[in-house]
Order: structure tokens, then C-alpha cells, then sequence
């Protein structure tokens, strides 16, 4: 197997001072000199990744970089500095030991599926091969992933570990139903973690998903006060395993995510029990940029193993200076 430098790719798209978006770069200079005013500004190369894709189309736009001696601060103001709602930081000692840490401009999560999904891509690339197998170690967990593709696109999939699932108490429920504005009567709701719990919102109706409008200083309010990283609405499966779903998580800055697969990894393992062995759900197109997971469960039902994924594309590079 052979080893690219990191962050190569066919694409190269970069911006300088005097191109639009220098005010965004700007902001992200300063930010990346650390939490210090007298260290040096630093130079980052960001690798772009469109993440769980749709038919080649959409997906969550993703930052990927090569962990460096960074502060916290630097690494909350990449997302932003290239319009991505997330950012994951690799660090490779050898192949077999690869590293992730994740970003939202408000801090560090323990786990980000579309991240995973991102970073797999980037590492098949660097490979250089037609297939890159590895386990991934977050802060929380460890990851067996692979990722087969060439060219800059990859499916890619991953087994985000146990899921912790429970039946959600109504002082859980009903603050978070309040804040979406949804009847108790017209929902199921569980709370399941893969490192962060979050709220599972299970609709009949999927107009009622895509209608929904929250009351986002609500709903953060009361994920906060509940310790939740947000809420995973979705609509009651097809036969076949078919959904749609929408994911609220404001604080984390995120008000609606474009893809969340440990969500939908949530989701499969608590559907499985149900007979869906396999999930496909379609998230993004509220925000006009529609993104596809899927999902299988594998096991015995007391101790499910869910591998989740999508397709990434890597769509070209940025550096920030």
C-alpha cells in the first residue's frame, strides 16, 4: 500500500486574499494563531469533502485536516472559515493508527458520523488504492471502517460501536416535542447514544417532519438543561427500510444538519427490533442539499452491530494562512 502526502488530490482550489471570501480567511488567520496574540499565524491545508451524497448530488460539506499543534480555538474556526458545519482532525502515526478528533465552531464532540465518513474518503485517497480498510480512534471509541473508490469518490462505511438505547421518560420527551411544536400523542421517542445521547423522534406522518419549524431557543434550551446533543426526527420506515429524517442540534451551532449518520446509526439499531435489518434515510432537502445514509444491522438483537455510511466525494482543497 502505498501513501500519497496528505491531503493530495486531483482537485486544488484555493483561494488568496484578493479572492471573495478573504474576509472568512481573515477571521480564520487570526483564529489560527492560537488563543495567544504574540504566536505565529500558522498554514493550513483543508482537504473539502462532500459527505453522504445523494445520487452524486448534495451532501454535507466537510473539512478535513491533518491535526496539528493546534488550540481548540484554531480548530473551532475552520468550520466556518470554509462554510462546513464540521471539521475533522486527523492524526496518522502509522496506518493502524489513525486518530480523529471533531469540531463545530462551539467545540469538541466525542463522535461525528459524516466526519467519519469524510475522513474515511481522505484516507482511501492517500492510500492510494482501490480499497483502504483501518480502524479509526476517536475520543470516545474505536472505529473499523473501510472505504472502496477511486478518483476522489468513495463509499464509504464504518461501525460506530455499541448503541446505548432507551425507551425516553416524558420529562425527556415533552420539553423537546414543545420545542418542535409536535403533539405527544403523534410520537415515539427514545434517547440513544454512540457517544453523545441525542433525542430519537419517530413521526407516522412525514409531512409532519418536513413541515416542522422549531423553536430553536427552546429546543436548545432544553437540550441543554436534558444534557442531549440534539433531536433526530424521523418518519416511520417503508417496508424496505426507506425513511426520511431531519436532525436538530443548536447547541452545538448546528440548527439543522444536512446528514448525521450516528443518528441514523441510532435510529437502525432501535428499527432493527422492529425487522429492519437494513435503513436507508434521506436528510438535507429543507436545506437544499439532499444527502442519502445507509444503514445495516447484523446480530443478535440484545447486542446489535450497526455498520453505517454514504458516499463522499472529495470536491478539493482550501488553505488557510
Amino acid at each position: 500500500m502505498r501513501y500519497l502526502p496528505f491531503g493530495s488530490s486531483l482537485y486544488d482550489v484555493r483561494r488568496t486574499s484578493e479572492e471573495p471570501g478573504s474576509e472568512r480567511q481573515g477571521l480564520a488567520a487570526m483564529m489560527l494563531r492560537g488563543d495567544r496574540r504574540e504566536e505565529p499565524a500558522m498554514s493550513l491545508e483543508v482537504t473539502i469533502v462532500q459527505a453522504c451524497l445523494r445520487s452524486g448530488r448534495g451532501g454535507s460539506r466537510t473539512a478535513v485536516i491533518e491535526d496539528r499543534d493546534l488550540s481548540d480555538a484554531a480548530r473551532r474556526a475552520v468550520p466556518a472559515a470554509v462554510g462546513a458545519s464540521h471539521a475533522v482532525f486527523i492524526s496518522v502515526q502509522d496506518p493502524s493508527a489513525v486518530r480523529l478528533r471533531f469540531f463545530t465552531s462551539t467545540g469538541e464532540l466525542p463522535a461525528c458520523g459524516h466526519g467519519t465518513v469524510a475522513a474515511l474518503a481522505v484516507l482511501a485517497q492517500r492510500s492510494g488504492d482501490d480499497r483502504y480498510d483501518g480502524v479509526l480512534h476517536s475520543t470516545a471509541r474505536s472505529l473499523p471502517g473501510h472505504a472502496i473508490g477511486s478518483e476522489g469518490v468513495y463509499s464509504a462505511a464504518f461501525e460506530p460501536g455499541p448503541v446505548d438505547l432507551r425507551a425516553a421518560t416524558p420529562e425527556e420527551a415533552d420539553p423537546i416535542l414543545s420545542a418542535l411544536r409536535v403533539s405527544a400523542e403523534t410520537a415515539r421517542c427514545h434517547v440513544a447514544s454512540v457517544g453523545r445521547p441525542r433525542l430519537l423522534v419517530e413521526l407516522a406522518d412525514q409531512q409532519t417532519l418536513a413541515d416542522l419549524a422549531p423553536d430553536m431557543p427552546a429546543l436548545r434550551a432544553a437540550t441543554d438543561r436534558l444534557g442531549l446533543l440534539g433531536c433526530y426526527a424521523y418518519g416511520t420506515p417503508s417496508a424496505d427500510g426507506h425513511t426520511v429524517a431531519r436532525m436538530f442540534a443548536p447547541s452545538i451551532g448546528v440548527p439543522e444538519d444536512i446528514a448525521n449518520a450516528n443518528s441514523t446509526a441510532c435510529a437502525a439499531a432501535h428499527l432493527s427490533t422492529r425487522g429492519h435489518a437494513r435503513l436507508q434515510v434521506d436528510m438535507g432537502d429543507s436545506l437544499g442539499h439532499p444527502a442519502t445514509m445507509t444503514a445495516t444491522v447484523t446480530g443478535p438483537p440484545d447486542a446489535p452491530i450497526v455498520e453505517v455510511g454514504g458516499t463522499a466525494t472529495i470536491s478539493g482543497r482550501r488553505r488557510l494562512s
